[in-house]
């Protein structure tokens, strides 16, 4: 019993000598070097320090929530600093950034312009005297006909009635594109307040797709798109891409105003286009006042306007109407850009960089399936917070390495890079018929009749239909002859094509590159379009 007693007092002069070691270590390691981070909270929640000294020397205590602690890594010539956060407080940050990142508000935009409705709201924190008032000051000051209407009134005052937290999240949004829109509109001399417009297409969603095909900030359709030079492929969409969508919409608006020499035309125009609108102007007895011709519009165009311009005298008037948005965490010209060198992942950078994958996404949206590919002579970039772009930099070796590593070890190998066809050849399968077939491309029964001299409904098994598809087409090369092979047979004088059974004058274009149907008449001295199978054709000049 005596033993046991000696034991544990022995036990307890141990303990207090060790706790008073701790506490004198602690008070030295507070210095002059000491820098405090101090996290102060409200109501009940105490107040937690992490001291980080000497900027390697670390600290942790426990406050109410949770153990906080952070870590100095150096690597190369960066300094990295992670560090922990309480879950309560983290999970706020989460829900704002989900906030931010998600595609919803394009549902609700869209829903709203396509239902838009004209009868008189009430709203009493907007008199109609007021609001003409300041309609009048915004009509001096923009070369868009906002002058004050009923219709216009009825859809303003719907919107701050109905739309108030829907608004107040584009305001947020608006933050972070609009430099970027503004500076590309001034560069080709186009009113500023059409920064609007991709409220209106598409919320302010770079990868907002609509029913019918439409894409991106600017809602490009993909013929649209390949106009103005924006590709698609199984990796990459450029519609989705903010910089170079922007550039394309402004050269898309920069023509339209040049045919109608007016800015509501032209944006009516570029939701329907051209032909909608000459249609409706002659269907109103040569109107060319959008109000005047609204009523002969599609039913979504004849609402875009007034959601244009009901958008515009909101954000013009925020502060007027108690809007209080949160700004992103960052601009974007806090942003830029690094040219990849190998095939990298969205996923791999968020793991090496320390960095949110929803971030990513949101800097990065043109990249399908979050994955960067690298191709020659293609230039392909991957954009982070400024902050972020030296570490990168200085570290962009290993980051590779362990990319590449990773790809290696993919039991699936990830799908190979094809540009997406703005024309195909299809094939007549037992069961097709033009509705089915129309459905699956996004187009219309009439269309495929048009583009392929039908004059009946009626389809046979075997027969090959061109279509222009709505929907981007991603089309494989054929298993028995590679890309190269192709190229290599075209360029070779000597070379000929034997006819097979199916073969048409386009589907042997298609085989070579560089070889058009013109080029296989006039090499072959073919007149009309008929060839046989066993038929030799020279695939060169010579």
């Amino acid at each position: 019993m005596n033993n046991y007693c000696t034991l544990f007092l022995s036990f307890l002069l141990v303990s207090v000598s060790l706790m008073g070691q701790e506490t004198s270590s602690e008070k030295q390691s507070t210095s002059k070097n000491t820098k405090e981070i101090v996290l102060n909270k409200t109501q009940d929640l105490k107040q937690d320090t992490v001291r980080v000294v000497d900027t390697t020397q670390v600290i942790k205590t426990t406050g109410e929530l949770q153990t906080t602690t952070i870590t100095s890594t150096s690597v190369k010539d960066s300094v990295i600093y992670v560090a922990s956060d309480h879950p309560r407080m983290s999970q706020l940050d989460s829900i704002w950034k989900q906030e931010l990142y998600n595609s919803n508000l394009f549902d609700t935009i869209y829903k709203s312009v396509t239902e838009l409705k004209y009868e008189p709201v009430e709203y009493v924190d907007l008199p109609t005297d007021t609001l003409k008032a300041r309609l009048a000051e915004l009509n001096a000051r923009t070369p868009f006909n906002v002058e004050y209407n009923p219709s216009l009134e009825s859809v303003i005052k719907r919107y701050l009635k109905n739309r108030h937290k829907h608004l107040e999240r584009l305001m947020a949004l608006s933050e972070f594109y609009f430099p970027l829109f503004e500076q590309e509109l001034d560069n080709q001399n186009i009113p500023l307040e059409i920064k609007y417009l991709a409220i209106v297409e598409s919320a302010l969603k770079p990868r907002a797709k609509s029913r019918v095909g439409a894409t991106g900030l600017w809602q490009f359709m993909f013929g649209t798109g390949k106009m103005f030079g924006l590709e698609v492929s199984s990796y990459v969409d450029e519609r989705m891409d903010p910089i170079m969508s922007t550039k394309a919409a402004c050269k898309y608006l920069s023509n339209l105003y040049k045919v109608f020499g007016d800015w509501d035309l032209a944006l009516a125009s570029y939701n329907s286009g051209p032909g909608n609108v000459t249609k409706a102007i002659r269907r109103s007895g040569g109107y060319t006042n959008y109000w005047n011709i609204r009523h002969n519009l599609p039913r979504e165009t004849a609402g875009y306007l007034p959601a244009f311009l009901a958008t515009m005298y909101i954000f013009e008037y925020a502060d007027k109407h108690g809007f209080k948005p949160r700004k992103p965490e960052f601009a974007y010209f806090e942003t830029d850009t690094i040219r990849v060198k190998q095939m990298i992942t969205l996923d791999q950078v968020s793991e090496y960089m320390n960095i949110d994958i929803e971030e990513l996404q949101f800097l990065n949206p043109s990249y399908k399936l979050d994955i960067i590919p690298y191709i020659k002579d293609e230039d392909y970039v991957l954009r982070l917070p400024l902050d972020k772009i030296g570490p990168f930099v200085a570290n962009e070796n290993q980051i590779y390495t362990l990319a590449k590593a990773e790809f290696d070890k993919r039991e699936k190998p990830l799908p190979k890079y094809f540009e997406a066809n703005d024309r195909i050849r299809y094939r007549v399968r037992s069961g097709d018929y033009l509705g089915k077939i129309a459905r699956r491309y996004g187009v219309r029964v009439s269309q495929i009749k048009k583009w392929n001299g039908l004059r009946s409904n009626n389809l046979r098994i075997g027969q090959r239909l061109t279509i222009y598809p709505r929907r981007p087409v991603v089309s494989k090369p054929k298993k028995t002859t590679t890309k190269k092979a192709l190229t290599k047979v075209a360029a070779n004088s000597s070379e000929v094509y034997t006819v097979k059974t199916g073969d048409t004058l386009w589907s042997i274009s298609q085989k070579f590159k560089g070889i058009s149907v013109e080029n296989l008449k006039n090499w072959n001295d073919i007149s009309g379009s008929g060839i046989k199978p066993g038929m030799t054709l020279k695939l060169s000049k010579s």
